[in-house]
């Protein structure tokens, strides 16, 4: 199936101000690779909600300082938990064997990039947190005209999930930043936005594009 551009009906379904947070909106090749790769799509869509638990948890262990953060990331990794456990049902509905799969360049990307020293290093986590929810949701979107019903109606509802988690990260980083952050954010977006738009030799839901 051929990706089209952007449907605009479906920008509603995102938070405001989001693709304005984005640099770059993902690229119509990207959505033609995941469409030719529903199986990895799926098996990596889970790593990555498993991923996203096992971050939040980390942060609540490292900063447990910040009872927003506990309160706001518990919250998060129960949900994120749930994701990973109704994507591997899907997966097995569906005869996919759930399976590991090397990570994408992606967040390691934007974790390179992380500041040494607090409360730098934790503005930097959240930010980064906030970019990567921001992209699962503006790709979950992306997707939903060429899925099937079962597939677009669970990803419809991941899209106010994620961009939930999306609103929740970036009001922590500027909570608990000690100055503006619009120059870092703008730094990491841009960053963010290279590694979407770069070729790529295997796909992933985070991936960029095909090489």
């Amino acid at each position: 199936m051929t990706a089209m551009l952007a449907d605009p009906a479906h920008d509603d379904l995102l938070p405001a101000g989001l693709l304005d947070f984005l640099c770059s909106a993902t690229p119509d090749a990207w959505v033609d690779w995941a469409l030719a790769n529903p199986e990895v799509l799926l098996i990596d869509h889970a790593q990555c909600e498993k991923k996203a638990a096992s971050t939040a948890m980390s942060l609540l262990y490292r900063y447990v300082d910040q009872p927003l953060l506990l309160t706001k990331l518990s919250q998060l990794a129960r949900e994120e938990l749930l994701h990973f456990e109704q994507v591997v049902r899907l997966m097995a509905s569906r005869g996919i064997t759930y399976r590991h799969l090397s990570a994408s360049r992606y967040a390691e990307g934007l974790r390179r990039h992380l500041r040494g020293e607090e409360p730098g290093r934790l503005v930097d986590l959240l930010i980064i947190g906030a970019l990567i929810e921001a992209r699962s949701c503006e790709r979950f979107a992306r997707l939903l005209p060429h899925l099937d019903d079962e597939l677009a109606k669970f990803y419809r509802g991941l899209v106010k999930s994620e961009g939930r988690h999306y609103e929740d990260y970036l009001m922590l980083a500027r909570r608990l930043a000690p100055s503006p952050i619009d120059e870092r954010i703008a730094f990491l977006a841009e960053r963010e936005a290279e590694l979407i738009t770069m070729p790529d030799t295997a796909f992933r839901f985070h991936s960029g594009v095909p090489a």
